[in-house]
């Protein structure tokens, strides 16, 4: 194919290149010569000085020849490019570089001669988002990452689509491009701008999105991000297993102690996430029968009868025989335990065990009025108190205030309240519906 004569101005090439996004192969994109050539003809003829077509037309006719030997080419293709000083003359050099690059199947001449033509500024108006595309292409296959951000920006300001490229893929792409790039926290800041920004135009984000998102923010241990991303993947996509996955990574990048995997292990049975026996062992452990012998039994029995736990376990049986020698003792206490909490001069450890044994039957109205007391009180555990506070807020079905008392949990406890602030989205959203999930302690 000629590039240039002097009978004719420049005309494009057929330009292919195959796709890839960062995450899979999305097709190939093609460019008519006819299409673009008949624009040319309306368009103001181009100018080329005589150095140039001197430089030129050699190397064209070379690079257009049977069998060019591309790579013996290359000080003659830096020369035409040398001597192209106006928009026409870098057009057609790019042009020509660029077809070398074809012809030589050298992605790194496609690359040179597309951001010639790109920098000319004679690039047809309803071409340069393809153009740009392309260049981004080719950039990342060159692991030019920074440069392959710019064109894909560009691209996707210039709003480029083509049957095989979405605008969310090209967003996907951007991000996978920092990855690629090591700027893990640059990419997920971008991933979830663009998944805030779907969310606002009230489109769907693909399920992938938040999974990219968590894989890299959990392999890197990136947090809060991490959280950020598994909370708006299971209020999207919401299922035990999604939940499960969720609280096991929530465990996995954290070291907690009784008191937080216990309300971890709680969200775990309210949304069906307890699947193995180590799950319901780790709650009782956490609940403790001599404490709350009434959560235990619970989920004792619930892990008895969906047959997860074997009756034969003897540490759960035991468990479950300290618990039924204390409910009736402990239940009776409860009254007594009200009010002395109730008291003006009761002390902070009251009044949080008055809200810890009110939680744990279910009796979340007294629950929250004792936590909420404790928290006025000097000397609280305010990271304990703010998530049990949320947790009963959540389950009277006060969403906003719930939401709103979890966002002020801080520190180790903080991907805990991020998980039970998707739980409070996700029972709101039920609106009258029945909730799926069972209650433990209620």
């Amino acid at each position: 194919m000629k590039l240039f004569s002097l009978a004719k101005p420049v005309s494009t090439m057929a330009m292919a290149v195959a796709l890839a996004t960062g995450t899979a192969a999305v097709g190939t994109l093609g460019f008519a010569d006819t299409a673009y050539a008949q624009k040319k003809k309306k368009d103001k003829k181009p100018e080329y000085s005589k150095e140039f077509l001197a430089a030129y037309q050699p190397v064209n006719e070379a690079v257009n020849s049977e069998a060019p030997d591309i790579a013996s080419l290359r000080p003659q293709l830096e020369s035409v490019v040398s001597v192209a000083l106006n928009g026409d003359e870098k057009n057609a050099a790019g042009g020509l570089v660029y077809n070398a690059g074809i012809k030589g199947s050298d992605q790194g001449l496609q690359l040179q001669g597309m951001e010639l033509m790109l920098a000319s500024g004679k690039v047809g108006i309803d071409q340069i988002a393809q153009y740009n595309f392309i260049a981004y292409q080719l950039a990342n296959i060159q692991r030019e990452y920074s440069k392959a951000r710019t064109y894909l920006q560009r691209a996707i300001d210039l709003n480029f689509s083509s049957p095989q490229v979405s605008s969310s893929a090209m967003q996907i792409a951007m991000a996978e491009l920092y990855f690629a790039d090591d700027q893990n926290q640059q990419g997920l800041e971008f991933l979830g701008a663009a998944i805030e920004e779907r969310k606002m135009m009230r489109q769907p984000v693909d399920e992938n999105w938040y999974r990219r998102g968590l894989t890299v923010a959990y392999n890197n241990e990136i947090v809060p991000e991490v959280y950020d991303f598994v909370v708006g993947w299971i209020v999207d996509y919401e299922n035990p297993t999604n939940w499960r996955d969720a609280i096991n990574l929530t465990r996995n990048l954290n070291s907690f102690g009784d008191p937080e995997m216990l309300d971890l292990m709680r969200l775990g049975a309210r949304v069906e996430a307890l699947t193995d026996k180590q799950d319901y062992i780790l709650y009782v452990e956490a609940a403790d029968a001599r404490r709350l012998p009434k959560e235990v039994k619970d989920i004792i029995e619930e892990g008895y009868a969906n047959g997860i736990v074997s009756r034969d376990d003897i540490y759960v049986a035991d468990s479950l025989e300290i618990a039924n020698g204390r409910i009736e003792s402990d239940r009776s206490d409860l009254p007594a335990l009200e009010t002395d909490a109730d008291a003006p001069d009761a002390g902070l450890r009251t009044v949080i065990a008055a809200a810890d044994a009110f939680l744990s039957y279910g009796e979340y109205e007294k629950a929250e009025r004792f936590y909420t007391k404790g928290l006025e009180m000097e000397g609280v555990d305010a990271g304990l108190a703010l998530t049990r506070l949320g947790i009963a807020q959540a389950e009277l079905g006060k969403t906003d205030e719930a939401k709103a008392t979890l966002a002020r949990v801080e520190g180790m406890r903080m991907p805990i309240a991020k998980l039970w602030t998707a739980y409070a989205d996700a029972k709101d959203a039920e609106d009258a519906e029945e909730s799926p999930f069972q209650l433990i302690g209620g």
